[in-house]
């Protein structure tokens, strides 16, 4: 049991990682660095990703009368942006490849201050004294993003044929290691997963998504698909990250569990808004992004 606790945590951590080597993999640098070119975008997409969610979340748990460990890790979700698994989900609808990983680079560079600033931020707003500090944040990124990022973008310049050939199959096994990591820490929470449920839980989560998902899409631009690539990005966020802070400031473990409900709820509704993009949204090349 001690040494599925020590692997746990180190097979979550590899397995993102090698999401994010897939992306490299799959992208060139100039994909990467898309929307970091194109202010215009980049600040809809800050708005979109990181503002919105914070200021949606916010009301609701400030309005709404919830579980204080519901409100934490509503609040957790909404500070921590953009996980491995969003260009994947954005392609689904038909993201064009450099927005969709233009745009989580973006993001995820901006994780180093964003997240620092919204934690400590909303720790203030809500009576708390916990922080992060950016060093805490930087080396996460660094580890999980960027020397994912840089070693995959080697690969593709000096081996393309090899990246070509390794991205489907990383892909899939890291998909495969997350869902394996992630199970024991889901049985493990089950009972604090289901006091949670009731008590206007899960229509508050569905608020907040719906919110930062609607917001995104209305940023994304005049083409339908690149709003479904914002509003995929706005509404699908990190429960690493998330997780990682609950772990470090709080200590009931139920808040682990809101945040995978809250993860859980976003992955549902999630469904019948891809459903209705593909449905609407006729075959034709995507329309170059405004900037």
């Amino acid at each position: 049991m001690e040494a599925l606790k020590t692997l746990l945590p180190i097979i979550l951590t590899g397995s993102l990682a090698g999401l994010v080597l897939t992306v490299a993999l799959n992208s060139t640098s100039g994909d990467l660095l898309y929307v970091l070119r194109r202010p215009g975008l980049l600040g809809r997409s800050i708005l979109a990703v990181i503002i919105i969610p914070l200021i949606v979340a916010g009301l609701v748990v400030w309005l709404l009368p919830l579980d204080p460990v519901v409100k934490a890790g509503i609040m957790l979700m909404a500070v921590a942006p953009v996980p491995p698994l969003v260009p994947g989900k954005e392609l689904g609808v038909g993201a064009r490849k450099e927005f969709a990983y233009g745009l989580y680079a973006a993001m995820a560079l901006l994780t180093v201050i964003s997240v620092p600033i919204a934690f400590n931020l909303a720790s203030q707003l809500f009576g708390r004294d916990d922080t992060v500090t950016v060093g805490k944040i930087a080396m996460t990124v660094l580890t999980g993003v960027l020397i994912p990022l840089a070693l995959g973008l080697l690969v593709r310049r000096f081996a393309p044929a090899l990246a070509v050939k390794v991205a489907p199959w990383l892909y899939k096994l890291s998909l495969l290691l997350v869902v394996l990591a992630f199970l024991p820490i889901l049985i493990k929470v089950w009972p604090a997963f289901q006091s949670l449920i009731g008590d206007g839980t899960l229509v508050a989560m569905a608020v907040v998504i719906s919110l930062c998902m609607a917001g995104g899409h209305l940023l994304g631009g005049p083409d339908r698909v690149d709003r479904a690539t914002l509003a995929v990005a706005s509404s699908v966020r990190h429960p690493g990250i998330a997780a990682a802070l609950a772990g470090a400031n709080f200590e009931d473990r139920r808040v682990v569990a809101a945040i995978l409900l809250f993860l859980l709820v976003g992955l549902v509704l999630g469904i019948p808004y891809k459903m209705w993009i593909k449905r609407t949204t006729k075959p034709e090349p995507a329309a170059a992004a405004t900037v």
